[in-house]
This record gives structure tokens, sequence and C-alpha cells, in this order.
């Protein structure tokens, strides 16, 4: 078995808008009200996508799910017609696209049994957001229905919020060797929520039956979740043997990189000092929401998003470690400014399995030509826009229904359809 990294990104859905639904999040409500661009963000996407793929990184993707989420409206007794604005808003976000929150994953080497396993995340912190896990449970079930080698696990009950593999990260030699699994979890956030809960990440480590000699909790610090760090890869991202994050991201961090250090030895820990790059500049370019990935090249790359090289600091500050040839060897830009504005960089768009990309259903497996074949369906069929007093009307809902389903019949996803 050929164990590798396959990055799989949520493709922006047709109902991309912005309607600032998400607490804590400062793109997203610095941007409220603004008109959005479906079309130009899933484009963006695709990119992304391509990008990785021309690294030589294994690319998947899941799909946006139902919108409006009729099934939900109907469990609240109302439908997208009759619905109040606010209702109607938080049953047409596209926030899905962010596949960082769909699950937490725990590869093979470091379970007890062989399996990857994956929790999907409840995500019951935000209303946008909680009634997503079904659409989302039903694509991981299709995508890894191999029982040999993947567990998929149902949410951990919503007593706890879990926001997924937004808040852990993994650290390992090689992908294929067992690691060092991180689970970053927040207690406060001065005024906003700590959005995923120690007791939710524990349950998981004992569903996805981790070793506890090779597992370890962290708070994510208060000052960073007050900053706007509304999920622990704002201000770090793990990858291998390098570990990159704020001097501001965990409270305790001393204990931290010393009880990781005892685990890892071959830990390279990359640190960003809140005297060069302050909290605010890390989260408004959104320097540590990036792929951090090994391409076959071997050499450590970092994806981020436009915004970073916009800002000097932060810039600046990459242009140095390079230079100084520093465990982070090359950096990629790309552009997914669409995603940025409503506070989701690189890192959001995909959530990362390691397995053997022949036992992953191809339906959500990409390359070139499948990424040429969904941008040209994108282009016919996503609208080019959508302002907020616009998600009521009857002609762009039939729309987005008329869009997804095209969607998946190019994917032969029809299982998926509502």
């Amino acid at each position: 078995m050929r164990l590798v990294e396959i990055n799989f990104d949520g493709i922006v859905g047709p109902s991309h808008n912005y309607a600032g639904l998400s607490l804590g999040n400062l793109a997203s409500s610095r941007n409220a009200g603004q008109v959005s661009h479906p079309r130009a963000a899933a484009l963006q996407g695709l990119e992304k996508m391509r990008a990785n793929l021309q690294l030589g990184l294994a690319q998947g993707l899941f799909v946006p799910q139902p919108r409006p989420a009729r099934r939900w409206l109907g469990e609240l007794g109302t439908t997208p017609e009759s619905a109040d604005a606010g209702l109607r808003a938080n049953a047409m976000s596209a926030s899905s696209m962010w596949a960082a929150n769909a699950a937490t994953v725990s590869p093979a080497p470091d379970t007890a049994d062989g399996r990857t396993h994956l929790t999907v995340a409840n995500l019951r912190t935000m209303p946008h957001r909680s009634h997503e896990w079904p659409a989302t449970l039903a694509q991981l079930r299709l995508a890894f229905g191999d029982e040999h080698h993947f567990a998929v696990h149902g949410p951990v009950p919503p007593a706890f919020g879990d926001e997924g593999a937004a808040n852990h990260m993994r650290s390992a030699s090689r992908h294929d060797q067992a690691g060092i699994e991180i689970f970053v979890y927040g207690l406060t956030g001065g005024p906003f929520p700590a959005r995923q809960h120690v007791e939710a990440f524990r349950a998981i480590a004992r569903l996805h039956r981790l070793n506890p000699e090779r597992t370890l909790f962290v708070q994510q610090s208060e000052e960073a979740i007050a900053a706007g760090a509304f999920h622990n890869d704002v201000v770090a991202v793990a990858n291998e043997r390098v570990l990159f994050a704020h001097s501001q991201a965990f409270a305790g961090k001393d204990r931290f990189l010393s009880d990781l250090a005892a685990r890892f030895p071959e830990l390279e820990y990359v640190e960003v000092a809140a005297s060069e790059v302050s909290l605010e500049d890390a989260i408004r370019s959104y320097l540590f929401n990036a792929q951090l990935v090994t391409p076959p090249d071997g050499r450590t790359t970092l994806i981020v998003p436009e915004e970073v090289r916009e800002a000097p600091a932060v810039w600046n500050w990459l242009q140095r470690h390079l230079a100084g040839n520093g465990a982070i060897r090359r950096v990629e830009v790309v552009d997914v400014r669409q995603s940025m504005a409503n506070g989701g960089g690189p890192a959001c768009l995909r959530l990362r399995v390691v397995a053997d990309p022949l036992t992953v259903d191809p339906r959500f497996l990409v390359d070139e030509g499948k990424l040429d074949r969904l941008a040209a369906l994108i282009a016919a069929e996503w609208p080019s826009d959508i302002a907020p007093n616009e998600l009521g009307e009857p002609k762009l809902i039939a729309q987005l229904e008329r869009a997804r389903q095209a969607l998946l019949d190019l994917l032969e996803l029809q299982e998926l359809s509502e």
C-alpha cells in the first residue's frame, strides 16, 4: 500500500455569499453585505487544485451541499420561500467549501487497527454550519467507503463543539510513518466563542484508537482567538517534521513544545515572533492558514494566499527565512480572494488525508482533465454574482439547485442528490 498525502478541496458552491454569519471571523464580519462572485470563487479554487497537481501532489474534492438547506429549514417548520431573512441566510451559506472543518483525520500508521479514521465535525457553534454534518458524512462514507482501510465515524454529541481538522495537527518523519497527533482546543476567546472543546477531541482520540503516549492536547491562547484566530490553523500549521506557528498561538507554549520534542526529537519548530509579525498582520494576511506540503522533490513548500505578498511585514519575514535556507524551502502564492473575503484561506479549503489513492472512490479524485471539465461547467452554471438581498429570489434558488445537480451529474455522484 502506497500512503501519500491527498488534499481534498471543497468546491466553492454556487450560493457563495457574504452574509457575515461567523462571529469571531473578522474577514466574514468585515465584508458582510458585499456582493459575492461565486463563479470566480469556484474557479479560483479549481486553480489552487491545479497548482497542487503541478507540484506533484495528489488532489481530491468534495462537492457543495444542497442550498438552500431545505431539510434543515423543514425541521424548523419553514421553507426557503417563507423563512425570515436571517434564517434564510443561514440556510444558504456555502461554508462547507472549507473542507478543513469537514472532519478530523488520523492516518492508519497512528491507529491501533491500522485503518485511517475520520470523525465528521459537528460544527455546533455556528447555526449556518451546524446543519452541514449529515451531508458531509454522506460524502465521507462514499469517498472512504473501503472498510478495510477506513473507519468513518459520526459526529461527537453536540454537547461538545468540534470544528474538525482546522484544530488538529500531526508531526511525523514521513506521512507513511507513525506520528504524534496534536489536538488544539479553546477555553475562552474574550469576546468570541472558543469553538473547539477538549472533551470533543478526547472522544475523537479514543474513537480513533490512538496511542495516548503519542497524543497531545494543547490549549489555543485566548489572545489568538480574541484577535480573530477562530481556528488554530489561522495561527499554526504542521507538516512532517516542521511546525510553523506564531509566537502567540498556544497557551503554555514552552511546556507544549517540550512535550512534543520529547516525543518527536526530529521536530523543526519555526516560530514567527510577535515583534516581527503581529497577530493582527498574521490573521489579516492568513500567513499560517497555508498549506505546508512536501512535494515529490522533497522541498518543504508553503502555499499562501496573495494577501501574504501584499503585507510587507509578513512577506519580508518569509523572504528572510527563505534566504537563510530554513525548514521551509519554497513559497507558492495562490489567488483565493473570494474565499479570503469570507475568512477562508488555502488551508481552510482542504482536508488532508493520508491514504493510498487506490483505496479512495475515484469520483472524488481529480486530474487536469477533470478540472477542465469542472471549470467549463462552473463557467456555464454558477451565478456571476450574488447580493445579500437576492438570497430569497426564486430564480436564484432554482439556479443554485440546477447548478449543483449538473455538478453531481458530471461527477456521477447522483447518490448525493436530494
